[in-house]
């Protein structure tokens, strides 16, 4: 039960990060969490708590090839892969890396947001 629950932890720290933004509000179509800027996606997130997994969608226009090469991330499916998404998936037990994975949040926001909104980002004194 404690692996499952370092998937929650995980997931907890990413909404935190993803709600830290401008003009972010969080949506729940087909059973899953979408994180919203002007109405459009910048993040998909799915916990199945009952076989431990945790699915993470964004784009990455910038480092989506590098992140292609690990293990747990793949092209995300639907046609989304073709524009830049990346889907990450982990399993109870796995590491999760969440600095990176904050980072990778940052950019599909960033990919996203309208350009007002990034500059407003860009202006504001570092934390």
């Amino acid at each position: 039960m404690a692996r499952r629950n370092s998937l929650k932890k995980a997931l907890a720290a990413l909404r935190k990060h993803a709600l830290s933004y401008l003009e972010c509000v969080e949506d729940f179509p087909w059973g899953h969490s979408a994180f919203k800027v002007k109405g459009k996606a910048f993040l998909f997130t799915y916990l199945d708590d009952d076989k431990g997994v945790l699915s993470l969608s964004m784009k990455l226009p910038l480092s989506g090839k590098m992140a292609l090469t690990l293990p747990f991330a793949s092209s995300t499916r639907y046609g989304l892969g073709k524009s830049g998404w990346v889907t990450c998936l982990f399993h109870a037990g796995d590491d999760v890396p969440i600095d990176m994975l904050q980072e990778w949040i940052d950019e599909s926001f960033r990919a996203i947001a309208p350009k007002r909104i990034v500059a407003q980002l860009e202006s504001e004194p570092e934390a």
